[in-house]
């Protein structure tokens, strides 16, 4: 396999950091703008809104371009987007550059793994994505913790231009050592929305689409549920994402391997059930006492990110198995229901926290996986219906 790739991972890594990190430095920026936690938090829906409907325009508008020049000027306007963040006057530049981060982060994404197949050949395909991939399980275990530490130690203007260093690093490597020339058959808007209309996508959409609501409910806000609900301090979030990293890695392997072994969709229930439950212990655990609450919360995050983690392989796997002639459509259509999740929970998240207290996010945010799972069944309901009822011969 062309080690390459790897720096496609790296710039998967820089850009996966700065999604998952901001969550940590929704109170900080708060305070500094003189806003609610609830009200920073558009920082997040904004992103994962423009991530999901505009990394699919892009990626087609510009499908007929050399894929270095598309990655290394993806990487250049992710870094200015950093830059804005880091040296911006006020909360609407702000809001800006996570918007111009995200047109970015979703065409690199897109690009980055239609380059890394394109340098192998077919037996080494899954292989290559699931290496870009993993530049974004490496920045959920260590970029975002890191991240969250510096914005602790020097503010959170300082994550942003840690980033935007990082981004300029890899992207210089990028423009160095990918091969040039490289020009892929784009697929148009209409292709795209075609696959929605495939047998059985459809609800496989609404089910990523719930599962991910439900996590980002939770996760777009766990710095106040982490402070306010269960008294840890601000020094204490690197750590909570840090343990949610460790979780996570164990997951995305243990996930594919138990879609393998078990089979996607059962994998799935379990990934959803499971995950209602530990989003229930969310709302439980600042019931209890404070000296209890602050590490109940830090071990859970282990169990969260391997369940949470779990998911999205064996989700991939279901969708590519009723669509593997359509394999980059039906893939990027899931890609999208999932930004658009973030979006939604960030947006549930903020309206619970109007109304309620960090406590009551994790019952709320357990509702969404029920539904995805529901969803699930009686899809697979349908799908049974028909055999069921056929006349014998």
């Amino acid at each position: 396999m062309d080690k390459r790739i790897f720096w496609l991972a790296a710039g998967s890594f820089t850009i996966s950091t700065e999604g998952f990190v901001v969550a940590s430095l929704l109170p900080d920026i708060a305070a500094d703008a003189g806003i609610s936690i609830p009200l920073a938090g558009s920082l997040i829906t904004a992103f994962a809104l423009a991530y999901a409907l505009g990394g699919p325009i892009l990626a087609t508008l510009t499908g007929r371009l050399e894929r270095r020049s598309i990655i290394v000027w993806t990487m250049a306007v992710f870094v200015l987007g950093n830059l804005m963040a880091a040296f911006g006057s006020s909360f609407e530049m702000l809001l800006a550059a996570r918007i111009v981060m995200a047109l970015a982060a979703g065409l690199f994404a897109a690009t980055a793994q239609a380059t890394a197949v394109a340098m192998v050949d077919d037996h080494h395909r899954a292989r290559a994505i699931a290496v870009v991939v993993g530049g974004t399980t490496v920045a959920v275990a260590l970029g975002a913790p890191l991240g969250a530490l510096i914005g602790t130690a020097i503010g959170w203007r300082g994550t942003f231009m840690a980033i935007a260093a990082v981004g300029t690093f890899a992207g210089a490597i990028l423009w160095w050592r990918l091969p040039r020339g490289m020009v892929g058959a784009p697929l148009s808007l209409g292709e795209r929305v075609a696959g929605v209309m495939r047998p059985g996508v459809l609800p496989m959409l609404f089910t990523t689409l719930m599962t991910l609501t439900g996590a980002f409910t939770v996760f777009s806000y766990i710095a106040p549920l982490a402070m306010q609900g269960t008294g840890l301090s601000e020094f204490a979030l690197p750590a909570v994402l840090f343990a949610f990293g460790v979780g996570a890695v164990i997951g995305n392997i243990a996930g594919g391997q138990a879609a393998d072994r078990f089979g996607a969709t059962r994998t799935v229930c379990w990934s959803l059930v499971l995950s209602a439950a530990i989003l229930l212990a969310f709302s439980a655990i600042p019931a209890l006492p404070r000296s209890f609450a602050g590490p109940a919360l830090i071990l859970a995050m282990v169990p969260w990110g391997v369940i949470g983690w779990a998911f999205p392989p064996a989700q991939a796997s279901r969708i590519l198995a009723i669509a593997p002639d359509d394999a980059p459509v039906v893939l990027s259509l899931n890609g999208s229901a999932l930004y658009l999740g973030v979006a939604l929970g960030s947006v549930v998240g903020a309206e619970v926290l109007r109304v309620g207290s960090p406590a009551d996010l994790g019952w709320v945010a357990a509702l969404f996986p029920l539904t995805g799972l529901a969803i699930l069944l009686a899809a697979a309901m349908r799908r049974s219906r028909p055999a069921a009822i056929a006349p014998a011969e």
